[in-house]
């Protein structure tokens, strides 16, 4: 089984930074995909932002671009999402994933193209 966790929520004034960390552990079975969501309550998981396989793809939902940025760590399987000027509106619980990819090439932003998910960490901005 592989295991997903999260890292660096937490509280931040509205146009503060957060950064999120997140590793897979357990048995990983080369490089996945990776990918963070959010949800807020009541609402499906949307896409936040996704990197491919390989690293060379990104993509970005619509609400985070401009603002966020996703980048591979140090180490295999793990991610990082900068996230820069945040809102009120961002404040939700964020959730990471990781897919064992088809494509080497294919950043996925489908909730249904992940097979592992973390529990999520907490962010919350305040005005």
């Amino acid at each position: 089984q592989v295991q997903v966790v999260e890292s660096g929520g937490g509280l931040v004034q509205a146009g503060g930074s957060l950064t999120l960390s997140c590793v897979l552990s357990g048995r990983t079975q080369g490089t996945y995909a990776l990918g963070w969501f959010r949800q807020v309550p009541g609402t499906s998981r949307e896409i936040v932002a996704s990197i491919s396989r390989n690293k060379k793809s990104i993509e970005y939902g619509d609400s985070v671009k401009g603002r966020f940025t996703i980048s591979s760590g140090h180490a295999e399987n793990t991610v990082v999402l900068q996230m820069d000027s945040l809102k009120p509106e961002d404040t939700t619980r964020y959730y990471c994933a990781a897919a064992f990819a088809l494509y080497d090439g294919k950043a996925y932003t489908r909730e249904s193209e992940y097979d592992y998910w973390g529990q999520g960490t907490q962010v919350t901005v305040s005005p």
